[in-house]
């Protein structure tokens, strides 16, 4: 590749060898549109061609699993993964967590400032004053079995919320119902910003009864004159008694916690939000979808996988033998290293003094030092300098969540609580955009079957070579299934079922 010298126009030029064609694509904020890119265009041609390629409707940019593809502009979140920078709105994390709180700053990542004292006033009055739920969704998180995963719960307790609000829903009130705001609709922005304040402050109570449904315990109410997650602590805790207080320390460490969740800019599950929310579905699905995703092991199950690791490991002096698993690729390592980061990730920093104020309070975590040689490793091998793997906040929260006495499987319910407030700053964003809300639909490279004809089923043959992934794989059968196809019966047309043996 040659550089030309004396260029000063901020734009790309583009030679298509196929045509012999020069085009020109501006460059803005360091990007181009992918719009532009299909303005490349060339006839058919040579033995690689073929039909479904669309040469001739011009060139797609493939990125697998969005590499390298910016979707929205946003105002929001601000990472720099060479640098290990987070910044919301402009401020650095590490001042957040020393200075702020989580519900001033919710203010800040929804409304894009700092609230000066009657605003914060109001809003945390509005939130707090927010947290009741309908006993009817009580009712519905008791039809769930007694082992369910609180996150399952957590992830259908949003989507059942959103049915007994139809008020906020577009497919009842109109499409425009939530859009209309970015033309200054007062009425419009009204219902979006009430929806916001429902979902914040209900998330805990949400959370907290997916909880006690796990301990078989009966609901909480949410109580008045708390901090957000002094609450959260009251409606998981409180047994019986007056004036259920959480330790300080534990209140602070969760707030803080809060604070370093509530947003991590285009994540899977804010792209999620926002590929769910550019439909216009009402918040609540679009909450609720955001929770599906962050469920998965590979996002919000990260902590739990993290202390699972560590508990395997068993004790610091396993910690060679687990690393050179790791090294030959028989063992994943979780907790190190993060698809956008390659430095130090600021959380992870900002989190470790947390871990220290904790243990002082509930004791040392039995893991900690398997922990510590473990990131001294990291410190020192070459092949974790060499990969970028340094600790990452889910290697730090995990060890804060087992010492306070969360089981495992409440981590992720612990990360979407507060991430509910990125979610729907990203989502009040998208709703706001003075250009409409476009509704996300990616491309694909087809490179399946060219057009064939069909074939009757007499006419057909196995498909020379098929392997495993060519049919459905077998099922096996056991109990009463096993018995209903052993046994003898007329199905509803009237055929007699014959055992299959």
């Amino acid at each position: 590749m040659t550089a030309l010298k004396n260029v000063s126009r901020q734009s790309l030029t583009v030679v298509d060898n196929r045509t012999g064609k020069t085009y020109e694509l501006p460059i803005q904020h360091n990007s181009v549109l992918a719009t532009d890119i299909k303005k490349i265009k060339a006839q058919p041609q040579g033995d690689h061609h073929r039909p479904e390629d669309e040469t001739e409707q011009g060139l797609r940019v493939y990125d697998p699993a969005y590499m390298n593809t910016a979707v929205v502009q946003s105002k929001i979140t601000y990472i720099n993964g060479q640098e290990g920078i987070l910044r919301y709105r402009g401020y650095p994390i590490e001042q957040l967590v020393n200075r702020s709180n989580f519900l001033e700053t919710a203010y800040l990542l929804i409304y894009g400032q700092l609230p000066t004292s009657s605003q914060y006033g109001n809003w945390q009055n509005e939130i707090m004053h927010h947290t009741y739920i309908h006993s009817d969704i009580e009712g519905m998180f008791k039809s769930f079995r007694y082992d369910s995963h609180p996150m399952s719960m957590l992830t259908s307790s949003f989507a059942t919320m959103g049915a007994f609000a139809p008020e906020a829903n577009p497919s009842l009130q109109g499409q425009k119902l939530y859009t209309n705001a970015a033309t200054g609709d007062l009425g419009a922005l009204n219902v979006l910003d009430k929806q916001i304040l429902r979902i914040i402050g209900k998330a805990p109570t949400l959370a907290a009864a997916s909880y006690r449904m796990r301990q078989g315990r009966p609901f909480n109410r949410p109580a008045q004159g708390l901090s957000y997650t002094g609450n959260f602590l009251h409606l998981l805790d409180n047994l019986s008694g007056h004036e259920y207080r959480p330790h300080p320390v534990l209140e602070k460490a969760l707030d803080a916690l809060f604070i370093i969740h509530a947003d991590h800019e285009v994540n899977c599950s804010t792209a999620t939000v926002l590929q769910v929310g550019s439909s216009l579905v009402d918040p609540y699905s679009v909450v609720a979808a955001g929770c599906a995703a962050l469920y998965g092991p590979s996002h919000g199950g990260a902590s739990e996988s993290a202390i699972r690791m560590l508990m395997e490991i068993g004790s610091p002096e396993n910690v060679p033998a687990f690393m050179e698993k790791v090294e030959k690729r028989e063992r994943v390592l979780v907790g190190f290293g993060h698809r956008v980061y390659k430095n130090v990730d600021p959380r992870s920093t900002a989190i470790r003094q947390l871990a220290d104020e904790v243990f002082k309070v509930t004791g040392r975590n039995q893991l900690l030092d398997t922990a510590l040689e473990l990131a001294k490793y990291a410190r020192e091998s070459e092949f974790m300098r060499s990969r970028n793997l340094y600790p990452n906040v889910d290697f730090y929260s995990g060890l804060i969540y087992q010492a306070m006495g969360f089981p495992l499987d409440f981590y992720p319910v612990l990360f979407a609580v507060p991430r509910c407030v990125g979610w729907l700053a990203h989502w009040r964003q998208q709703m706001l955009n003075p250009s409409g809300v476009k509704i996300w639909r990616p491309r694909q490279l087809y490179l399946g079957e060219g057009q064939r004809d069909y074939v009757d089923m007499e006419g057909r043959q196995e498909k020379p070579g098929s392997g495993v992934f060519d049919a459905p794989s077998k099922v096996s059968h056991g109990g009463d299934s096993k018995r209903n196809t052993l046994a003898t019966y007329k199905d509803e047309s009237g055929d007699m079922f014959k055992p299959r043996l």
